[in-house]
């Protein structure tokens, strides 16, 4: 009976502990009411909970008209976020309609911040964009069929300079975030500039980059093999669709190198995480992966699938992240890049760039690119 109360008394330490550990942040907003008539459901969206414009678990509470408050826990870091009314069209900007940079906290103990929305992005006539993907960048298809999730989606191809005018076939990059890539009119933060950056590779170290759009709503639950708090994951069928429907297309229409030492695949965030997982099950398609930022946080699963997976000793993945994106994404990184070195993969077929100061956003991977494909490269011939 001691034993057993001792154990419960230990149990509950414990719990208390875990919780106490980590540091209680009260947000204090003080908010405009929107202009348009619009109900103030307000929420914040950020590096702690993946940039979700409307999740429930950072809900603000109205205490009174145009104030609101949120008391929650957050493990200690260094988090960037904004204050959205529910979506990425309706988020807070500056008093005359420009957007903000992202707000930032460091947290180490319990802490209080008051912060104050200026106006909101849907009070003001949307900035006109302008297309700015090069002539190489074309769309396959506006509904390109995935049916392993029952669903279309846009699909962008970069065909080298010399693609017309040659009869060699190209290596095959397969990126996702398609809207964030080529073109600042598609792009929800800002583009990566892959095309401007791809158009100054000497031609004989070109590829063949795809670009698959995000789902919206499902891209998360696209991007991630397991299932967690935002939704049923469906990263299996995504990879599936990558496989068994996409890849085939390209290869039988383009003129493409198909094997596995020819084909990689990238992306960051969960793109980074979406990566990772489809090379380690699928290393007969996939020979080389670009780890952008992973949000290995959300998928912890993935660390025991990638421990027991069969490694090609082959096989290549490039892990980068910036030190100032979240207080555990170099050494989540990290510890992945060792699991795969213990298989047997050396150092150089796993390097890990660490980014001083970089934070997780565009401008950061659109600045890792160069030096990613130029490792790209190295790994196609």
């Amino acid at each position: 009976m001691k034993k057993k109360y001792f154990f419960c008394a230990f149990l509950l330490f414990a719990q208390t502990f875990l919780i106490t550990a980590q540091p209680k942040i009260t947000f204090n907003l003080h908010a405009p009411a929107a202009k348009n008539g619009a109900e103030s459901k307000l929420y914040l969206a950020g590096s702690f909970n993946s940039w979700q414009a409307a999740d429930t678990a950072f809900k603000l509470q109205q205490i009174s008209e145009g104030t609101y408050r949120l008391t929650t826990r957050l493990k200690p870091g260094l988090y960037e976020f904004k204050v959205t009314r529910g979506s990425w069209e309706t988020v807070e900007c500056d008093a005359t309609g420009n957007g903000l940079t992202n707000r930032q906290i460091y947290l180490k103990k319990d802490t209080t911040i008051n912060i104050t929305a200026a106006a909101w992005q849907d009070n003001f006539p949307k900035a006109e964009k302008q297309h700015t993907a090069t002539a190489q960048v074309h769309i396959i298809s506006e509904h390109f069929d995935m049916p392993q999730l029952s669903r279309q989606r846009r699909v962008w191809i970069y065909l080298p300079k010399d693609y017309e005018t040659t009869k060699r076939k190209y290596p095959v990059l397969y990126m996702h975030d398609g809207q964030n890539l080529f073109d600042n009119y598609t792009s929800g933060y800002g583009e990566w500039g892959v095309d401007e950056l791809m158009d100054k590779v000497p031609e004989k170290d070109q590829c063949i980059i795809i670009g698959i759009d995000h789902g919206g709503d499902y891209r998360i639950s696209e991007y991630n093999p397991y299932d967690s708090k935002y939704g049923k994951g469906q990263g299996d069928a995504y990879v599936e669709f990558l496989v068994k429907t996409l890849k085939p297309y390209i290869d039988q229409h383009y003129k493409t190198l198909t094997d596995a030492g020819h084909t990689a695949i990238a992306g960051s965030s969960m793109g980074g995480l979406i990566s990772m997982y489809a090379e380690l099950k699928y290393r007969e398609v996939f020979g080389q992966a670009g780890i952008f930022s992973p949000a290995f946080w959300i998928a912890p699963p993935i660390y025991d699938f990638a421990q027991k997976q069969k490694v090609n000793a082959k096989a290549r993945f490039y892990f980068v992240c910036g030190d100032a994106e979240s207080d555990d994404m170099v050494a989540d990184m990290q510890k992945m890049a060792e699991l795969m070195q213990a298989k047997g993969i050396n150092k150089v077929s796993t390097p890990t760039v660490i980014i001083k100061g970089a934070q997780h956003n565009e401008k950061q991977w659109n600045g890792d690119f160069p030096a990613f494909y130029s490792w790209l490269v190295e790994g196609f011939k």
